[in-house]
């Protein structure tokens, strides 16, 4: 059963990939989030990361929770991502198709074995593994329409232990990509969105210190990986809340008056091209809008799509 979501009210619940949006652009986040429109089709670098990260989760609660042999536990974790990449249809220009995703997962564990990975999920104080930790906590705005307070949340990966002598959890992320150049590793200090799951954490009572990145590369011919570590102090995150509330001030006043500004600059062109750009270069943007989008909600704490009333 999915609930049903009003085009044009303010969100109830935000999440970093919605905070990037607006930082990225207004007029993107308004579209996307308010009006709830998304390209018609499935983009298969979502779709692909998807699969590839329900493989991974899989795999590694039948070796840490119930107590599988490595191999078995990742050929299981293979069998799930097949079935969530399921019958898609792999564009041909992409390396993303189910096979290369499925040999990604198994060079992923090659590097990072279960049996001799240093890094092991944490024991949460429910007594669970930290494997796939999710979050929703209330912060400090009230909701314009309803005055009830605002959600914040997020998904983690995994929480992992850095080793036996250093205290607290590491965020895991594991993120497929085209291509690990020099500068990948650093591009993971100041990203908000690890920051944020450092004060998610800390508000459900987890110290965690820093965050372990470790990205693929999935290309037609080869596999490569790298793996970051990034550290968050206790002000980082302070400061990183302090302005969250900022910037959710900022998209309540948009709300208020209709004002959605466009950013008209480098995002425009990121990623191979905004999605919406075409509508943005139009006088009336419905024309695009009506032909080449659709409305779908995305339901961050329950992580499934809800129907859309206009």
């Amino acid at each position: 059963m999915t609930n049903l979501v009003k085009a044009g009210d303010f969100p109830r619940v935000f999440d970093s990939s919605m905070m990037a949006s607006w930082k990225s652009c207004p007029q993107f986040f308004y579209r996307t989030y308010v009006q709830h429109l998304k390209p018609k089709g499935l983009s298969v670098h979502l779709h692909a990361g998807k699969a590839f990260a329900s493989g991974i989760e899989v795999a590694r609660e039948q070796f840490y929770v119930h107590g599988k042999p490595a191999e078995e536990a990742v050929a299981l974790g293979g069998m799930r991502l097949v079935k969530d990449y399921g019958d898609f249809e792999c564009p041909p220009d992409s390396a993303k198709s189910l096979e290369r995703t499925l040999g990604a997962l198994e060079f992923y564990f090659d590097n990072y074995p279960l049996s001799h990975d240093k890094y092991p999920p944490i024991t949460l104080p429910s007594g669970k593994r930290g494997i796939e930790f999710s979050f929703a906590v209330p912060i400090d705005r009230k909701h314009p329409q309803t005055g009830e307070p605002l959600i914040y949340c997020g998904r983690l990966d995994a929480l992992l232990q850095l080793d036996s002598q250093t205290p607290g959890a590491y965020i895991t992320d594991e993120k497929t990509t085209s291509s690990l150049g020099p500068t990948w590793s650093r591009q993971w200090d100041l990203r908000s969105q690890f920051t944020g799951y450092a004060w998610g954490c800390r508000e459900s009572g987890i110290r965690a210190d820093g965050v372990i990145v470790r990205g693929v590369s999935i290309l037609k011919t080869k596999y490569d990986t790298q793996q970051a570590i990034s550290f968050r102090a206790p002000w980082q995150i302070d400061r990183w809340y302090e302005e969250l509330l900022l910037y959710i001030d900022d998209i309540i006043r948009a709300w208020e008056t209709s004002k959605w500004r466009h950013n008209y600059d480098s995002s425009c062109a990121d990623y191979g091209g905004c999605a919406l750009k075409n509508a943005c270069s139009s006088e009336d943007p419905n024309p695009w809008l009506e032909t080449y989008f659709e409305r779908r909600a995305w339901n961050p704490i329950l992580r499934t799509e809800d129907q859309v009333e206009v």
